[in-house]
C-alpha cells in the first residue's frame, strides 16, 4: 500500500519547508484542484452511484488504516469454514461513481496516482467519492467489488468468486489497535483471525520462495507544533494485512490469466549480477550467506534493528527494482507473468480510490468471473495503462523522495556543525568515499563524503549542509 506521511502542522506559510514544498509541486506540474466539470461530475455521482443487485450488508466488515485515513479502498470479514477460512474482501466500487470517458475519467488518467506531501494530500478522485460516498467509512452501505476466497487448513486457495454487491462497514479499526487486540487476546474472531491466515500465508510466501523485505520506514510526524522524523517499524499486523491484499492480487491475476485478457504487475527475476553484488555486500557487512541458502531464506534470518542487517535489508531493495504492468490480450500471454519478489502472478487491484489501474483490473476480474467480455472502455484503455501507471508512479516515487529530503534539510537546518551517531548504510560502488548514513536520531538518512567508508559500522558524522530549498542535507565523517 502507498505510504502515508502525516501532515506538517503549525508551521507558518512562509515556513521554509513550505517554501519547498510548494517549489516541489510547481516543478512536478502537481495539479492544484480538480476542473469545474469534473467536481461537478463526482457531486451527482455522489449523490446517485450506480448500486448493485446483490445486498451483503448483513456481513460485519471491519477496516484497518493509519488513524487519519479517509480514503478506505478494502474492508474485510474472516471467517471459519470446516477446517479452512473464508476471506471476504470488499474493494471499493469506483466505476460505480466513474463514467468512462467522462471529465472526471479524463482527470484520473491524468492525475494516476494519489501523491501524500507532508503539508497536503493531491488525491487520485474528488474528496466527495474518494473521501465519502465511494470509501468504505462505517457511515452505511457502499457499493462494492466483494471477493470471496475460500481457503484450506494450510492457507491455500481453494474457490475464488468476485462479484458488486452492497456492503456496510461496521468497525474501523487501525494497525495498532488491531496489534493490541490480538496480543492480549480481546480480539473477536473476524479480527483474530487476521494473524492466523496471515500466518498461514507467510508461511506459503516461504515456500514458494516469495520475498518481504522489513526494512523500518522514515515517517514525517508532527511534533509540538511543527515536524519531526521517526523510524516505524511496521507491527506484524501490517504484514498479515498485507498477506490479505496479496492474496486478491494473486487471485485476480489467475482469473485475468484463466480468462486471457488482462493486466498484471510483473517484476523480472534479479539478474545473476546484482545478486553477486549483494553477495559481496554481505561479505563486506560479515553476513554470513552460505552458498546453499536462497536470497529469500537468507533475509528471513535478519534483523532490522541489528545496524549491519539494517545496511544489507536496504541494499536488498535494489532487487524489487523494475516492477511494471503487462497487458495481454485474447489469450496471448507475455513472456512473463509473475511477479518475483511475490513468486507468483499478481496483479494491483486493492486500491481503486487511489491507484488507476486497478479499476480496470477489478472491471477485468468481475467480467472473468461471470464469463462474460470486458467492457468496452476497459479494452479501449488497455493498452496505454502500463505507460500511464509507469509515469505516475515515478512521480508518485519522486514526492516521496524529495518531501522526505526538504523535511530532512528542515529538521537539521540549524543544527549545521554538530556531531551525530549514524550508521553506513550504502556506499558509491564508483566512489568508495561517497556513501549513504542513517542517523540514530533524528530519524535522517543522507549523503556522506570525505574518506573510504565503512559499510555496516557505526560512524560520527558532522553535517556540513541542511538546506531545505533545495532538499539537500550532506555530512562528512567527524
Amino acid at each position: 500500500m502507498p505510504r502515508r506521511p502525516l501532515r506538517v502542522t503549525g508551521a507558518a506559510p512562509d515556513d521554509p519547508l513550505r517554501a519547498a514544498l510548494a517549489a516541489l509541486r510547481t516543478e512536478l506540474g502537481i495539479p492544484a484542484g480538480f476542473p469545474p466539470e469534473a467536481l461537478a461530475e463526482a457531486e451527482r455521482a455522489a449523490r446517485a452511484p450506480r448500486l448493485p443487485s446483490y445486498d451483503a450488508t448483513d456481513i460485519p466488515f471491519f477496516t484497518i488504516d493509519p488513524p487519519a485515513s479517509t480514503d478506505l479502498d478494502q474492508a474485510m470479514h474472516l471467517s471459519r469454514r470446516g477446517t479452512g477460512y473464508r476471506v471476504r474482501y470488499a474493494i471499493a466500487d469506483v466505476a460505480a461513481f466513474v463514467a468512462p470517458g467522462g471529465p472526471l475519467d479524463t482527470e484520473t488518467h491524468r492525475r494516476v496516482m494519489t501523491l501524500y506531501f507532508p503539508d497536503d494530500r493531491v488525491p487520485l478522485h474528488p474528496p466527495a467519492l474518494g473521501e465519502a460516498a465511494a470509501s468504505l467509512l462505517p457511515d452505511g452501505p457502499r457499493p462494492a467489488a466483494l471477493w470471496t476466497i475460500d481457503l484450506d487448513a494450510d492457507g491455500r486457495t481453494l474457490a475464488v468468486d468476485v462479484r458488486r454487491a452492497l456492503v456496510r462497514s461496521r468497525t474501523r479499526l487501525d494497525y495498532a489497535r488491531v496489534q493490541r487486540q490480538i496480543d492480549d487476546g480481546r480480539a473477536e474472531e473476524p479480527v483474530a483471525l487476521l494473524k492466523t491466515i496471515g500466518v498461514l500465508r507467510q508461511r506459503l510466501e516461504v515456500e514458494r520462495g516469495g520475498i518481504s523485505l522489513s526494512v523500518p520506514e522514515q515517517e514525517i510526524v508532527p511534533r509540538d507544533g511543527t515536524y519531526a522524523l521517526a523510524y516505524r517499524a511496521p507491527l506484524p499486523a501490517d504484514a498479515w494485512n498485507a498477506q490479505i491484499s496479496l492474496l486478491t492480487g494473486m487471485a485476480a491475476a489467475d482469473l485475468m490469466l484463466d480468462s486471457g485478457t488482462g493486466i498484471l504487475r510483473t517484476l523480472p527475476a534479479a539478474p545473476d549480477g546484482a545478486v553477486g553484488r549483494l553477495r559481496r555486500t554481505a561479505h563486506a557487512l560479515r553476513i554470513d550467506w552460505p552458498h546453499h541458502v536462497s536470497y529469500a531464506d537468507l533475509i528471513r534470518t535478519l534483523d532490522p534493528h541489528r545496524p549491519h542487517h539494517a545496511a544489507f535489508l536496504l541494499e536488498c531493495t535494489t532487487l524489487l527494482r523494475g516492477a511494471g504492468y503487462t497487458v495481454f490480450r485474447d489469450r496471448a500471454l507475455p513472456p512473463i507473468t509473475t511477479h518475483s519478489a511475490v513468486a507468483a502472478p499478481y496483479t494491483h487491484c486493492t486500491a481503486p480510490l487511489r491507484r488507476l489501474a486497478d479499476r480496470y483490473t477489478t472491471e477485468l476480474c468481475l467480467a472473468a468471473a461471470a464469463g462474460q467480455d470486458p467492457p468496452d472502455w476497459v479494452l479501449a484503455a488497455l493498452d496505454e495503462l502500463p505507460a500511464e501507471m509507469t509515469a505516475g508512479a515515478r512521480r508518485a516515487g519522486t514526492v516521496e523522495r524529495e518531501c522526505v529530503n526538504a523535511v530532512e534539510a528542515a529538521v537539521l537546518a540549524d543544527r549545521v556543525g554538530e556531531t551525530f551517531d549514524a550508521c553506513v548504510v550504502d556506499i558509491d560502488e564508483r566512489r568508495p568515499t561517497t556513501g549513504t548514513v542513517q542517523l540514530t536520531d533524528p530519524a535522517v538518512i543522507g549523503r556522506v563524503d570525505g574518506e573510504r567508508l565503512p559499510l555496516g559500522e557505526r560512524l560520527r558524522v558532522r553535517l556540513t549542509e541542511a538546506e531545505p530549498a533545495r532538499a539537500t542535507v550532506r555530512f562528512v565523517p567527524a
